[in-house]
Order: C-alpha cells, then structure tokens, then sequence
C-alpha cells in the first residue's frame, strides 16, 4: 500500500486551465540549426570572457592590496570577492541573456542539456566556448595586472576532498536551480531574472569561498589552472562536484514540473490587483457586522415566536369562556356614522 501512495504521489495530474506546461515543440534535426549554435557558440565565449575578466579582476585587485597593505581583513575579502561574481554576472547576464542565454557556465548547460531546453550539439559547442572563455579571462587578467594570477581555487586548510566535492555540489545546485526557476520557466519575473541569479551566485560565494574557493563553475576554476599551470591537485574537486550538482538540480527541476508545481501555490505570477488578499481590516469589521446582524435576526426572530396575533388571543379567550368585549370596526353595521375627523383607513 506504501507503495502504491508513493507512485500515485507521481503520477500525472490533470492539467490545470490556467497553467499547464507548453505542449511539445517538433525538435528539429540534431544538425538543422548548426550555423546559429555556432554563431551562439562565439557570442557565448566573448560572454563568459567578460563576465570572468570582471570578477578574476576583483579577486586580482583584492589579492594585490592585501598583499601589499594589512589594512584588509578575511571578512572583508570574502565580501569583496563575493560582490565581484555577483554583480559581474548580473551586469554580463543581462547584456547577453537575449542573445546567448547568458549561461557562462558548462555547469548550467549541463543542466538545460539534461532538461531538454538545449540539443547536444549547442551544448558541446557552449562547453568549449565557456572553457576557452575562462582560459582567455584568466590570461588577460595574468597580462593586465600586476603579480601573479591569483584567482585560482583550491581546498581551504582543514578541507578534504570529499567535503570540498559536497559544498560544490551543493551552491552549484542552488546555482542552477535558479536558472532554471527564474530565466528558463516563462513568468512574470523572468526579464528580472539575471539579478536574482547573479545575487543566488553572491549568497553561494559568501558561503563557500573561504572552504573550496567557490568554484561553482568549471570555467572559472578550469581557466586559472590552465593559465598557471595546474599548481593544486584539487582541480577534479570542481569538476566532479558542480557536475553532481548539475544533475541533482536537473533532477529536482523535472521533478518539480512533473507535479506541476504551481499548483501547490497558485495566483503567484498575476498582475491583477483584484487578486490581491482583501484588507484585514475590513475583513475582521466583514465579520463582526455579519455576527452582529445574525444575532440581531435570531434576536427577532425569538421576538416574533413570542407575539400573538390579536384574533388569536380572542379566539383563545373565547374558548377558555372568557368574556371579550370587541370594539366595533370602522365602517362596519355597528361602528355608526363616521365623524368629521374619522378616517377610512
């Protein structure tokens, strides 16, 4: 029985009017668009190249100055470097999201390959781009700047691998998951989307910059060590660890949409006001006057059940060998003539 709750638990429901997923589009030939994922392809490296030349920049600046001053510390790194990725990513993201998507990470395209919204030959194509956008971001900042490149990552004293491969499994997921909740499901955010994911990638290096150098991206950790030769021994750390995070959160995202997931909280995407909760206020003063008025109609209506109908009491009275005197109606034979102030009604 336990088991049949759980399979009844992921079974297909009907689809919901408002909200469905789109119906299946014909999947063109697996070469049928090869000239565009090429030119994608370019536009996606030039994109991965600056995105990472601005945040390998703010590592090398940072580096520089603590090196050459004691005036810095830890905390103030570690916020330094975290608010370079972010914002460098929602400053790329948004200049190239309608032309690339914006990705900038083989990671993320691992994820959409898995989830179907990219064909394998677009994916090969974005993973060597962003590799080779990483090694070009790396090798400018090595030329521009002075000292050496110091925008490698690397396991923190006290880390073992095995932890190191889980913390970037696991702000790697959380990367992921919200490309694929904010930029590839269709909303009414979803033109906002580089700001919340370029804010998810600064919450995750404030996390795990300080343990494993938060890689969070093949590229960013893989262009570096090309560049200075492989100096840590941890690079399969980064590769094996995002990519573990890739699939579990393209996994988490299909699942979720097998579910339909806006069922579970509808109305989250409208832009009616009318939808809108109602005013507490009024509601609780809604409330009070509907109780007041339904005990004022019970209070009524007990009243009505005690009144008696005069004619009533005179029949009662009548049976019970009382004596009533009635006194006569207008208009009737024994009222007599009406006077001058009398009225008819």
């Amino acid at each position: 029985m336990a088991s049949l709750s759980f399979i009844r638990l992921f079974r297909r429901r009907p689809d919901n009017p408002n909200m469905s997923n789109p119906p299946p589009r014909p999947r063109p030939g697996l070469f049928a668009t090869l000239g565009d994922d090429f030119q994608a392809a370019f536009l996606e490296f030039i994109g991965t190249t600056c995105f990472l030349t601005m945040a390998f920049g703010g590592v090398q600046a940072v580096s520089y100055q603590g090196a050459t001053s004691e005036a810095s510390s830890q905390i103030d790194t570690v916020l330094y470097i975290s608010f370079c990725f972010g914002f460098s990513l929602i400053a790329s993201a948004w200049l190239f999201y309608r032309v690339t998507g914006g990705l900038f990470n083989p990671n993320i395209s691992l994820a959409l390959l898995l989830t179907g919204l990219i064909g394998p030959v677009r994916f090969v194509l974005y993973c060597i781009a962003q590799l080779v956008g990483g090694i070009a971001a790396a090798a400018l900042i090595l030329a521009l700047t002075p000292g050496p490149l110091q925008a490698n990552t690397f396991l923190h004293v006290g880390i073992n691998p095995a932890q190191g491969v889980f913390i970037e499994a696991f702000v790697t997921a959380i990367l992921v998951m919200s490309v694929l909740m904010l930029a590839a499901e269709k909303h009414v955010a979803t033109p906002f989307a580089p700001i919340g994911i370029g804010l998810t990638l600064f919450v995750c290096h404030l996390f795990a910059v300080f343990y494993t150098g938060a890689g969070v991206n093949v590229a960013r950790a893989f262009g570096p060590a090309v560049v200075t030769g492989f100096p840590f021994g941890s690079q399969w750390v980064y590769w094996v660890g995002d990519g573990l995070g890739s699939i579990f959160a393209a996994a988490f995202y299909t699942i979720l949409k097998h579910l339909r997931y806006w069922k579970l909280n509808p109305g989250q995407d409208t832009i009616n006001i009318h939808e809108s909760p109602a005013d507490p206020v009024e509601a609780m003063l809604g409330r009070s006057r509907s109780a007041v008025s339904a005990d004022q109609r019970s209070r009524v209506g007990s009243v009505n059940e005690k009144r008696r109908d005069p004619r009533s009491l005179d029949t009662n009275a009548s049976s019970a060998g009382g004596t009533m005197v009635n006194e006569p109606s207008v208009g009737s034979a024994t009222a007599g003539k009406l006077r001058g102030n009398d009225s008819v009604v």
